[in-house]
């Protein structure tokens, strides 16, 4: 299948602008990755479809979703996708945290030479709360086992917000250990690219407290 038509059937309807942006993208990233490491290099040849094409199938679950915030975006997985893909709409906004000075730094320069406006925050994630206000989704990918992602994502998932976290195989696992500690309402939606892995959306997450777990 085409690169065009493979995006809009997981992503749904795309101008033919941002599809070649994503694809400008995808030729920053692979410059960049030459002096700094963004991605396992394993995993440079199958960027398009590894990397972008996973990021851009989060459209498909929240289609309405105008607020985004990614967490730990690292390479731009999922965010900068995000972003691109979400230029079409004016009244978007997508915010991208990332701690790494380097990674942030590649951010803003890969958006703004695509003609994407960068909102990146070169922060901790603690240190963005109540800079940031609640989103309509919080997206995380490869960033941290799932019990510490609703920590980190707590403050706006308690706001509203849904969370969609890309997880691999071992989800179960992770489900189970973060039952220790919260409880939340779930969809597990199977990941269309990697046929191992799961996309989770979780929302109003509870923390149960250790008075009522003992």
């Amino acid at each position: 299948m085409p690169r065009y038509a493979e995006l809009q059937s997981l992503a749904g309807p795309v101008s033919r602008e941002t599809f070649e942006r994503l694809e400008a993208f995808e030729r920053v990233f692979l410059r960049w990755s030459k002096s700094i490491n963004l991605a396992a290099p394993s995993t440079l040849n199958t960027l398009w479809e590894r990397h972008i094409l996973d990021s851009a199938q989060l459209l498909r679950l929240a289609p309405d979703a105008r607020q985004w915030l990614d967490l730990g975006s690292g390479g731009g997985f999922p965010g900068a996708v995000i972003a691109i893909l979400m230029s079409e709409h004016a009244d978007a906004e997508v915010n991208l945290v990332e701690s790494n000075r380097k990674k942030a730094a590649f951010l803003v320069a890969a958006l703004n030479e695509v003609g994407v406006a960068p909102r990146v925050h070169a922060r901790r994630i603690e240190d963005c709360y109540g800079l940031i206000p609640a989103p309509d989704v919080v997206t995380a990918r490869a960033l941290a086992g799932l019990s510490l992602l609703l920590e980190l994502s707590h403050p706006w998932l308690q706001a509203g917000a849904r969370a969609f976290f890309h997880k691999g195989r071992d989800y179960r696992r992770e489900l189970e250990e973060s039952g220790n500690a919260w409880r939340f309402d779930l969809v597990e939606h199977k990941d269309k690219v990697d046929a191992e892995a799961v996309i989770l959306e979780i929302s109003n997450p509870m923390r149960i407290s250790s008075a009522g777990a003992a």
